[in-house]
């Protein structure tokens, strides 16, 4: 019993990226419907005239209340899944489960339940809406691109043939809905600053070296999109120490892990503080993946 138990337990792990972006875009469409005015950082640029807020339906409206990371999964034969594997094209050989002959399919039937309130069946044209004339970009290593393929099935299969275009322009991935305006974008930054491994396809390396200062290169392509989505984790885990730069590119020491990390996040907060207008923009962090694909 205890067997079969983990074995249910283990088979959630694959879903998981797919069922929390869904929960992820839940709070996105959530936050929307706020009308608060505190936000995470201090925008000293010039006012801005905000954007007009999306019109919700009476009957889509969440409590304020609810806390949506408080809940349990649940099996669900009759909604899930949002979407099957063999109906996208813009899934990478990798993250194709069956293709790659898992034996099982039940593992997609996974959905979130909050405990004090339900959340909306996904409704892709509805996101699609919140997302005109807008960019949506994830960026960090392959979880995150697992993340951005999940979330371009979710909504490809609503959008007419010829209304929609996939490009890649290294680092970065593009899918464009053209009727809305908006694109669904992915871009490489394992680390988020900026290392030897920013190639987006020949990035493997035997010494990582990462410029814990630097991030204005990537910074440049992630000015004024309207939604990031940053994670940074799984790369750090190499090796307890890392070689790292800190002020002059030719001065390279070995650093802890962690004390390298804390560095190149305060890099990146620094960056979100003097650029990030909070008015028109939303930044998320997305935090380890139970699972590494």
């Amino acid at each position: 019993m205890k067997g079969q138990s983990a074995e249910r337990i283990q088979s959630l792990f694959p879903v998981l990226l797919a069922s929390l972006l869904v929960l992820g875009t839940a709070q996105l469409v959530f936050d929307s419907l706020k009308s608060g005015k505190s936000y995470v950082f201090q925008y000293h640029g010039k006012p801005e005239k905000l954007r007009k807020s999306v019109f919700v339906l009476p009957e889509d409206r969440m409590d304020e209340s609810c806390n949506l990371f408080e809940g349990q999964w649940v099996w669900d034969n009759v909604s899930y899944p949002l979407y099957e594997e063999n109906s996208c094209p813009y899934l990478v050989k990798q993250t194709t489960c069956l293709k790659n002959g898992r034996p099982d399919s039940f593992y997609q039937n996974w959905r979130w339940q909050p405990h004090a309130c339900n959340l909306p069946r996904f409704d892709p044209l509805k996101l699609l809406d919140i997302l005109r004339d807008k960019r949506l970009m994830f960026i960090g290593d392959s979880v995150q691109r697992a993340q951005f393929e999940s979330m371009v099935c979710l909504v490809q299969s609503v959008i007419p043939k010829g209304k929609k275009s996939f490009k890649r322009d290294p680092p970065r991935k593009v899918f464009k809905a053209k009727e809305y305006n908006a694109t669904i974008e992915y871009y490489w930054a394992p680390f988020i600053v900026e290392s030897i491994s920013d190639h987006a396809t020949n990035h493997t390396v035997l010494k990582r070296l990462v410029n814990l200062d630097s991030i204005s290169k990537h910074g440049k392509s992630w000015e004024g999109v309207d939604v990031l989505v940053f994670e940074s984790y799984v790369w750090w885990m190499y090796r307890p120490q890392i070689n790292a730069t800190y002020g002059s590119m030719e001065d390279v020491q070995e650093y802890n892990v962690t004390t390298a990390y804390r560095i190149a996040m305060e890099t990146w907060g620094n960056w979100l503080e003097s650029t990030i207008n909070p008015h028109l923009q939303k930044v998320f962090f997305m935090s380890m993946s139970p699972t590494h694909l």
